[in-house]
């Protein structure tokens, strides 16, 4: 199951990758407005499930590795390689 993005960790997740809203949109086959529109709201916004899926994926593709909330919140890092090293953008 993919996590449910909020506004905030979806900005989070485009800096760690480098990305606008224009390449996120390209890689997520999301509109830039329909991006926009969502991180400008506050944080208990959240996407439809479909555009949420695949966000997460878009992400997920390029590296990252979304962290559960397990008491401490949930996060976002890049996903580590097969040698234990993080991936480098």
């Amino acid at each position: 199951m993919s996590p449910r993005l909020s506004p905030r960790m979806c900005k989070a997740a485009r800096s760690l990758l480098g990305w606008g809203q224009g390449e996120f949109a390209e890689a997520s086959g999301l509109s830039k407005s329909t991006i926009g529109a969502f991180e400008a709201k506050d944080e208990t916004a959240r996407m439809t499930g479909m555009n949420n899926k695949a966000a997460v994926e878009a992400f997920e593709k390029a590296g990252l590795e979304f962290i559960p909330e397990n008491g401490g919140g949930a996060g976002i890092r890049f996903r580590k390689r097969a040698d234990g090293t993080r991936e480098e953008h």
